[in-house]
């Protein structure tokens, strides 16, 4: 039972020791460790401040950037919509100066058509008179072939140009 009743020297140079090392501990030891500890928990306040601060910056970025990207697609779009209608306006001149130029086409050939028309018309007239004036001096000198027709054609005429 000795073990388990410690004797009164023992007890004393066992407190004795005990003080000692925690005077020397305290002195020595037990600031620099504190100094360590607090140096290591204010690194890691820092660290955590500056992962905050850094995880607030990564966000305004990326917000940034979102917005960035928004512009940049509605720019596109706006400049796509410029080249369609830019496109389509081209498309539509093209058209109206076909159309004008189908319309300038048809107009010459229709005054093309009627100068032709006229002409021939002209030359047709042209070739009647000269029938007609052939056609007439056959007949003509067919009844005028002897002298009595003659006379009675020439009191003819002048009958009637006494009536006119």
């Amino acid at each position: 039972m000795d073990l388990v009743t410690p004797d009164l020297g023992l007890l004393f140079w066992t407190g004795l020791v005990f003080c000692l090392l925690l005077f020397v501990l305290t002195k020595f030891a037990w600031k620099p460790i504190l100094n360590a500890v607090n140096t290591r928990e204010q690194n890691i306040t820092d660290a955590l401040e500056l992962a905050e601060k850094t995880k607030a910056e990564m966000q305004a970025l990326k917000a940034e950037n979102d917005q960035i990207l928004k512009a940049a697609r509605a720019e596109r779009d706006q400049i796509l919509k410029e080249a369609k209608e830019a496109a389509n306006g081209m498309i539509e001149d093209a058209k109206g100066k076909a159309k004008d130029e189908a319309a300038k086409i048809v107009e010459s050939a229709r005054q093309n058509i009627n100068s032709e028309k006229a002409a021939a018309m002209a030359e047709i007239k042209s070739h009647v008179a000269n029938l007609s004036l052939e056609i007439a001096e056959k007949v003509v000198r067919h009844e005028l072939s002897s002298d009595d027709k003659q006379k009675s054609l020439a009191t003819q005429l002048a009958g009637e140009i006494k009536m006119n």
